[in-house]
Order: structure tokens, then sequence, then C-alpha cells
């Protein structure tokens, strides 16, 4: 959190001593309720009071996004948080040397599906709705029958192949021993086109971020079967995206940029009313959906089922708290072990590497610093370790409270030893891989 009275202090001074190379910029987002630092840091001046004009452009889709941060067109970019990676590394695109340096939030997707699917998975496992867990087991005994009823692969939308959802997605159905690759077919589709999608029955289901499974739920289309904080507590989501040579070219701009996302994200987390952050997001030139569908998840409630109360999901949504802004690298390499193993990547693709190019945490505490935010001092960290909320302690500075980490299957993440990783993950789904590799 920002110490008292130290973050207008520390930018007023900053501004007369340094030079923003490129005041005036084009930042890309897509229409979701997490591009709320975005949308906070215009709206209550932070872009201005740390000396930038910005235009904050929404783009339907994720490689709209990519391509236009990579040509240029865009300045920077709310991003996928392996997008950087799989940018730097080419993977089903333009190449391009990409880094992020501030995280934008956790948590904030889940896995939807459609009304008639969702009442044969309970019919095929009617533990799965009081249990979220049992809901890739209920989905397993589904395609089962339909295998041996001979009708087609269920389909499931994925917003890009590189993403936290599509990853989620995987490792959900993998831990019933579906193989995403084999036993449905997965397709892209754009956020914003999902719910239209399911309702023209083009997709059986989608992992994708809030508006577009409330608003299935609401629509009487769709049911949310379970979130991705119940899959992995607290797990990266998006990330603020620049090229690489840009950053080289304006560091003080990028200082300027992180420093004023930060200020939106410490904001966003002080509000004790979550009223005007749906109300600026429900603006038709942002998210565009009522505030009553946005308000539930921003402010901490999740609809699972209508006629019934919303239920408190306090976490699903975390913009500042448990050190949410931090580019940790050990992030950066469960990615790429799961690109690994879904064959996106070659296995010889060193981990430490891409993610001490691509994620960037030394520009982050130099912006921190600036805004006396406290910050952790280690890169990497261990996931899977801890049930409910943690103190880091960082060197000589201040304890940090740090949230749950946990997997749906009870699986440990330890950065440094990601072939271990991978190959118990391999077996606990009963050796569901991608073909590819």
């Amino acid at each position: 959190m920002i110490c008292p009275n130290s973050a207008r202090h520390s930018t007023g001074t900053n501004l007369k001593m340094m030079r923003i190379e490129k005041p005036i910029l084009r930042i890309g987002f897509v229409p979701l309720t997490d591009c709320a630092p975005l949308v906070v840091a215009q709206e209550m001046g932070f872009f201005t009071e740390e000396g930038l004009a910005v235009d904050l452009v929404r783009e339907g889709s994720w490689a709209g996004i990519r391509d236009k941060v990579a040509y240029g067109v865009f300045d920077a970019a709310q991003m996928l948080a392996p997008m950087p990676i799989a940018t730097t590394l080419g993977i089903a695109g333009v190449r391009k040397p990409t880094i992020t340096a501030l995280s934008l939030d956790l948590n904030g997707n889940a896995i939807t599906v459609s009304t008639s699917l969702y009442e044969q998975m309970c019919e095929a496992l009617p533990a799965m709705v009081s249990d979220r867990k049992l809901s890739a087991k209920a989905l397993k005994k589904v395609i089962d029958n339909r295998v041996k009823q001979g009708k087609d692969k269920l389909t499931f939308g994925i917003v890009f192949p590189t993403s936290m959802h599509n990853y989620e997605l995987r490792y959900w159905m993998a831990s019933a021993g579906i193989d995403p690759d084999h036993d449905v077919q997965l397709i892209t589709v754009p956020p914003p086109h999902m719910v239209s999608f399911l309702k023209d029955k083009k997709l059986d289901g989608y992992c994708v971020g809030e508006p577009w499974n409330t608003v299935a739920t609401l629509e009487k289309v769709g049911r949310t079967v379970i979130t991705g904080y119940e899959i992995w507590n607290n797990s990266p989501e998006k990330v603020l995206g620049v090229n690489s040579d840009w950053a080289d070219r304006h560091p003080n701009t990028h200082f300027a940029l992180i420093r004023a996302v930060l200020r939106a994200c410490d904001w966003i987390e002080k509000q004790e009313d979550c009223k005007q952050v749906v109300d600026l997001l429900a603006q038709e030139r942002y998210v565009g959906a009522l505030p009553s569908v946005i308000g539930l998840t921003m402010c901490g409630k999740y609809q699972f089922e209508l006629g019934k109360h919303p239920e408190l999901m306090p976490d699903f949504n975390v913009f500042g708290r448990f050190t949410a802004t931090f580019p940790w690298r050990s992030h950066a390499v469960w990615f790429v072990t799961q690109m690994k193993r879904w064959g996106q990547v070659s296995a010889d693709v060193d981990e430490r590497m891409i993610a001490e190019a691509t994620y960037r945490p030394e520009i982050y505490r130099a912006a921190a610093s600036e805004l006396g935010i406290n910050f952790p001092t280690q890169d990497y960290k261990a996931e899977g370790t801890h049930a409910k909320s943690w103190s880091l302690f960082s060197d000589d500075r201040d304890e940090l409270t740090m949230g749950s980490d946990v997997w749906m299957d009870g699986q440990v993440f330890d950065p440094s030893k990601p072939s271990e990783y991978l190959a118990r993950l391999c077996q606990a789904s009963g050796g569901v891989t991608s073909s590819k590799t």
C-alpha cells in the first residue's frame, strides 16, 4: 500500500527532475472488469498527475492487443499475463520482445457451461452441485457417455491460446483425465462474444473473465461450474505490457505509467464502497454493461444461480492486496511449464531465462520506491503451500500480507524445479498431455 502522503509528494518531485520522453500515449484494453486499474487511472486523474495524456482504446480481441502493441499502434496495453512471454517467443503470431513490469490483478475468471450441459453434468454426478471441485469429473462422465453414443465432441471457448483462461480450462479438464486436445474441441472467441456463441449453440462452455460469466447466468443461457480462484487461489491474470525496445527508449515514461496505475490499484483497494469503480467501468466506452451486472463480482459476490443469494467471494478480483501488482518471475516460469505441457513451445526452452527477459520486477521496484510502496525483494516464490493468508518477510522491509495460493488438486509448484512439476502433473492426470509434444 502507499504510505501516507508519499504518493503526491514523490510524484511532484520526480516530475520536476525527469523528462517524460513521450507524454501522449495510446493504451489498449479489452472490455472486462479487470481493466479497472487503467480506467481508474484515467478517470481519477492519476495519468494526468504523472504527466501523461492517455487515450484509452477499447479493443475487441487479444490478438488485436498483441499486434497493435507489437507494431507500435499502442504504446502499452492491458495484456494477458502470459502474452509478453508468448510474443517474445513468437508463439502463434508476431514475434517481438515484450515485457511487463506491472501485474494488473489476480483471479477474475470462471468456467461457464450451457444450461443443457450443466443439467447433464448434475445428472452424471449429483455431488458437484455442492462441491464445484467435482465439476471436471462430472464433465468427464458426460464426455464418456457421449463417446458411447457416438455424439460429436463438445466445444469450449477460450479467449486466446496463450492465456490464463486456456491454461485454467485445460488444468481443470486434465485434473479429471479429460484430454483437452482430444476429448473436446477448443476454439478462440473474443470475450464479448462468448455469451452469444453459447446462446447460438456454437459453444457448450467457455472460460472467460467478467462480466461474461454473470451475463450468461442472468440471461439463463449458462451456469458457472467453477471459478478460476477455486482452480488456483490468487492466480496471475492481466499485466501491463510494452515492447522491450519501447521501454528502453522511454524509461521515464514507463516509470510514470507504472506509477499512475499503481496509484489506481491502491485507490481501488481503499474504496469502502465499490459503487464508484463499478459506475466507471459500466460506461459504454469501457465495459459497457449494467452496473448491477458488473457490481456483483467487483463487490466480492458471485451469482452462481438465479433465484438464490449470490455467494460471498471477496477475492474474486484482487487489484492491490497480496502484492497483486508485483510481476513475479515464478508466475512466468509457471506459464512456460504450461506452454510446454500443451505443446506450444519445445521442451528445451529455458523457463528461467525467458522469465527474466519478460518479467521485470527491478523496474517495478524502481517505480514503487518513488511512491513509498512496500514490495518483495525476491523474484520467485513457491505456489500451492498456503491454504490461507500468510506473511512474506523480505530482508529488512516490512512484512507483506499474501493470499492463499492452493490449487484445486493440491499440487505444489517449486519454480526452481519446473521439470519435476510437469512430470507430477502428467502423472496426476493419468498421462494427459499434449499430443504435440
